[in-house]
């Protein structure tokens, strides 16, 4: 059996003047959390803060949750997600090109309340940030 390939990344909450948001990446159409694929040899907690540094700029994130995560199902050709949530300090973002693309990999992010985030990510997405608000001390809504 092959073994599925594993991403990291994290669910980051900033909690403003206007309560807590969350960080959303879009690539093309599609809205995700900070995310890319664990490197030989790189523990998948290291490899979720390499990506958010690389792809959004982020490191003043502190991690009140501990290192608990979720994962999502199987998805694309065998790829699962892990996410671990993660506080920031800062709304701050710069997307930074990635080298070997010449570009930024993504094209816009947004910093939204649960409800807003919710509307925009896929259900497989959804799932993982139902336990982000969860796990934060918001209770996702009934029915979600």
């Amino acid at each position: 059996m092959k073994h599925p390939i594993l991403s990291a990344g994290m669910v980051i909450r900033h909690l403003g003047p206007a309560g807590p948001r969350y960080l959303l990446l879009r690539s093309y159409r599609y809205w995700d959390f900070p995310k890319g694929e664990v490197e030989p040899g790189e523990s998948a907690w290291h490899a979720a803060r390499r990506e958010v540094r690389e792809e959004t700029s982020l490191a003043a994130l502190s991690y009140p949750w501990g290192r608990a995560f979720r994962e999502t199902p199987p998805y694309g050709r065998g790829k699962v997600a892990r996410f671990y949530l993660a506080a920031a300090a800062s709304d701050t973002v710069r997307l930074r090109a990635n080298p070997q693309l010449g570009r930024a990999e993504h094209h816009a992010f947004r910093w939204l309340p649960y409800a807003g985030a919710r509307a925009l990510l896929p259900p497989r997405l959804r799932a993982i940030l139902d336990w982000a608000e969860a796990t934060a001390g918001g209770a996702p809504a009934a029915g979600a």
